[in-house]
């Protein structure tokens, strides 16, 4: 995916606004979540096969992929649901050890979550992770911190997480903001 002899420069392209749609069947228990598109949430109950889904939560968001500006490559984030700061819940947590690591260099700790059931639907990539890390990194060069992005499967228990997710509930318009 990546050009190993390009010092990537990474830019935001194809901003798609939308929504973050988690919903559960009453019926087995399953939790889904998905991009849409649409204008306009889904809210209504549906059925498909043997499920029963109910909007459980919708979230304003955009998709996007990253190009580089020098050799072009372009990197999908279609898989991206969300990215978390941590901030150290559990002791007995690998992310939790990472910020204990990481606390002395002024390095923040994010998480990056995929769509769910995470089992049933493509999660990203490490390759992916580490673009949107670089990405992150060089839009904060100048604050003399950075970031270190990380994959939610190193959470063992994500019910007991307590990060905070980078998300905006009340956002009122779907227009994304321009590139300066």
């Amino acid at each position: 995916m990546q050009n190993p002899t390009c010092k990537h420069q990474w830019e935001m392209v194809n901003i798609r606004p939308g929504y973050i749609l988690t919903e559960t069947c009453h019926k087995c228990q399953l939790v889904s979540s998905y991009f849409s598109f649409e204008d306009y949430p889904p809210f209504e109950e549906y059925k498909d096969g043997e499920h029963f889904w109910n909007v459980m939560d919708s979230v304003q968001s955009v998709s996007f992929d990253l190009r580089c500006k020098e050799c072009n490559i372009l990197v999908s984030f279609n898989e991206l649901s969300s990215l978390m700061l941590c901030t150290g819940c559990r002791d007995d947590c690998r992310v939790n050890d990472l910020i204990l690591e990481y606390s002395s260099q002024n390095i923040a700790l994010y998480v990056a979550f995929g769509f769910k059931p995470v089992n049933e639907k493509k999660q990203l990539s490490p390759e992916q992770i580490s673009v949107l890390e670089d990405y992150y990194n060089q839009i904060r060069k100048s604050s003399g911190t950075s970031i270190r992005i990380v994959s939610f499967d190193m959470i063992d228990d994500l019910d007991s997480c307590t990060g905070e997710y980078i998300m905006d509930r009340h956002l009122l318009s779907l227009t994304p903001i321009e590139n300066k």
